[in-house]
């Protein structure tokens, strides 16, 4: 049955794949968008949305999740999201990928993500041609660095040659073994086990240099050292095909928030020093890390209610990741179109997905938002899996007012 028109009328139009920002309308039309601008008519039968200056961008795509969990990606604004090979059992087979991409049905595009290896051991590579064919958008080593070099350009040359990126997670596993913290005066202090902040650049250089050795691209999964932003920058300046990322934890906290042995403030990679966190800030607005991806791993409290050393890595973000990102537009860091291209132009450009745009033919896949609706972070009553976060009482601003998927509501 075709679904009835639906005009969303006097919106702030942003649309970050273009950097553009107007006041107009938006008609949709069979689960497209049909036409955007000032004064559109509504065709006979049409919904009619009235935005009042509300802010209408295309809806965000989450560029790492470690769980699939529709109710906060909805609450966060996500229509899609890009599911990390490290489930149970890991997504290393086709089978394994085709039941992925349906988790989310109907409410939420999942774009699944092969593992680089069988079952994410770091030795034998995994089928990645099959795995493609399945529905997997790239490939991911998960949690951990493939620690043998050789596999790694292996895996990077296999990968070119079947035009998929390789997601790599940045922390060389010899220096992080056992360890829970960054090698700080907050770690000594509290006395737990650390690994130098250089953990990361060390996997980033390799990486890189295997990379340029395959020609193959690649993208880090999620930077958070001030000398990992310095090469990605000086490499995308020498013009390597090589993206970043980052997750809102990285510009927004430092490892203080460890003090009291707060264990909903291990992450994976784990906080880092204030330092690291300006320069992470710098690099989101210099364009040298493209991704705000929310890294959305939820834990129970039975995995964070333990002493820090033992508690599971991770945290809830999907929920957050908008209002997150709000912060550094409130903050004045990012412009609100360079914001909106971070958590969805430039995933969708860099991994091949549809949306990020807000042009005639592409899908319906919309947020509404109120920029300036405040309200404060409650981990009690976060929607989804779990409400463990380290924003936990935090006033933040954004509110999604209207979430369409393929032009049908989800909020």
């Amino acid at each position: 049955m075709a679904m009835k028109p639906i005009l969303i009328r006097g919106a702030r139009l942003i649309d970050p794949a273009a950097g553009t920002e107007a006041a107009g309308d938006l008609l949709i039309v069979d689960r497209q968008i049909a036409a955007v601008g000032p004064g559109l008519a509504a065709p006979d039968g049409a919904e009619i949305v009235e935005a009042a200056g509300l802010v209408l961008a295309p809806g965000l795509i989450d560029a790492g999740v470690f769980r699939t969990d529709v109710e906060a990606a909805v609450a966060g604004g996500i229509t899609s999201v890009l599911l990390m090979p490290d489930q149970s059992p890991p997504l290393d087979d086709p089978a394994l990928i085709e039941r992925a991409e349906r988790l989310g049905k109907p409410r939420l595009w999942v774009r699944p993500l092969a593992a680089a290896t069988r079952g994410l051991n770091g030795r034998e590579l995994a089928e990645l041609s099959l795995m493609k064919e399945a529905g997997a958008v790239a490939v991911a080593t998960g949690r951990q660095a493939i620690a043998d070099a050789q596999v790694m350009l292996r895996l990077l040359r296999y990968a070119a040659g079947l035009g998929l990126v390789v997601i790599a997670h940045a922390e060389c596993p010899f220096l992080t073994a056992g360890a829970a913290a960054t090698d700080t005066e907050t770690a000594t202090r509290l006395g737990l086990p650390a690994a130098p902040a250089a953990a990361e650049a060390i996997q980033i250089a390799r990486d890189l240099r295997l990379a340029r050795e395959a020609g193959a691209p690649l993208h880090i999964a999620c930077v958070s050292t001030a000398e990992g932003v310095e090469l990605i920058r000086a490499a995308r300046a020498e013009g390597q095909d090589v993206t970043a990322g980052t997750a809102p934890a990285y510009a927004l906290l430092s490892d203080t928030a460890l003090a009291g042995y707060r264990s909903f403030a291990r992450l994976s990679p784990p906080l880092r020093g204030e330092a690291d966190r300006l320069a992470v800030r710098e690099g989101l607005a210099d364009g040298s890390i493209s991704i705000l991806a929310s890294r959305h791993d939820p834990r129970t409290q039975e995995d964070k209610r333990l002493p820090f050393a033992d508690a599971a890595p991770g945290a809830a973000g999907s929920a957050t990741l908008l209002a997150l990102g709000l912060n550094l537009v409130h903050d004045g860091l990012i412009s609100l179109p360079r914001l909106l291209a971070l958590l969805s132009a430039n995933p969708a450009a860099r991994f091949g997905l549809p949306g990020g745009a807000l042009l005639p033919g592409a899908p319906a896949d919309l947020l509404l938002f109120d920029s300036g609706a405040p309200w404060r972070i409650d981990a009690d009553r976060l929607p989804g899996r779990a409400g463990n976060t380290p924003f936990d009482g935090l006033p933040v601003q954004g509110r999604v007012r209207l979430l369409l998927k393929g032009g049908e509501r989800l909020a």
